[in-house]
């Protein structure tokens, strides 16, 4: 869904892109676009910021049962207490201020729940080494739900050209920006995955699993 999420933003970023070039079309000469481009145009836009907006919400769904799953996951391989409650998962991400770094402490909790030996090192979660990756994509997502949120108030109900013109840019702005933290989100459920894949071979006494790519190194090693 992640995936989905960000081709709608790509779709999306060229319509926006096309919109731009009919405003410019029509501030150097209005006579030079016909009112059927000027519709196509709006009803383009509407409809792909309609579909932009049920794919974020399934996409969000979907991102929270995995986050659901993979802290029940974690709390069985390394069964110490987590530093947020399961209603948190949720909670953690509408309740003002506390969403600044809740969802980051749940994902880094998993994180060290999953790594085999994590927690060995320092004996609770607040000290725990943290993972870059986590840290990349949490500030990533607070850059792009700022900007979108500060910056998207100023192109609510905008009438004029020029107006309409800076907000389908800022529209494949936010876009870009979502489209990083979606890659970056995609990294770290698959890192978590890999995790506790791993974990699990070791606490259950199993060669941990091997990626293609190593067992090729090895070979052109040997």
């Amino acid at each position: 869904m992640l995936a989905v999420d960000s081709l709608v933003s790509v779709i999306a970023s060229v319509i926006s892109a096309q919109r731009v070039i009919l405003i410019d079309r029509m501030l150097a000469d209005s006579d030079s676009v016909s009112m059927s481009e000027v519709e196509a145009s709006d009803a383009l836009n509407a409809g792909s910021g309609l579909v932009e907006i049920i794919v974020y919400v399934a996409t969000a769904v979907m991102f929270l049962i995995w986050l659901f799953r993979a802290r029940t996951n974690a709390e069985v391989l390394s069964p110490w207490p987590h530093r947020r409650a399961r209603p948190w998962l949720i909670f953690g991400w509408f309740v003002p201020i506390v969403s600044w770094w809740f969802p980051k402490q749940i994902v880094d909790d998993i994180w060290t729940s999953s790594k085999t030996g994590a927690l060995a090192e320092t004996g609770n979660f607040a000290t725990a080494r943290r993972s870059g990756l986590i840290w990349a994509w949490w500030l990533a997502w607070l850059v792009t739900a700022w900007v979108t949120k500060l910056v998207g108030r100023e192109y609510v109900n905008v009438e004029e050209l020029p107006d309409l013109r800076n907000a389908a840019v800022f529209d494949i702005v936010g876009n870009a920006l979502s489209i990083g933290a979606a890659a970056l989100a995609v990294a770290v459920v698959l890192a978590i995955t890999r995790l506790q894949e791993d974990h699990y071979r070791n606490v259950a006494g199993r060669p941990p699993r091997v990626a293609w790519w190593e067992i090729d190194a090895a070979r052109q090693g040997m």
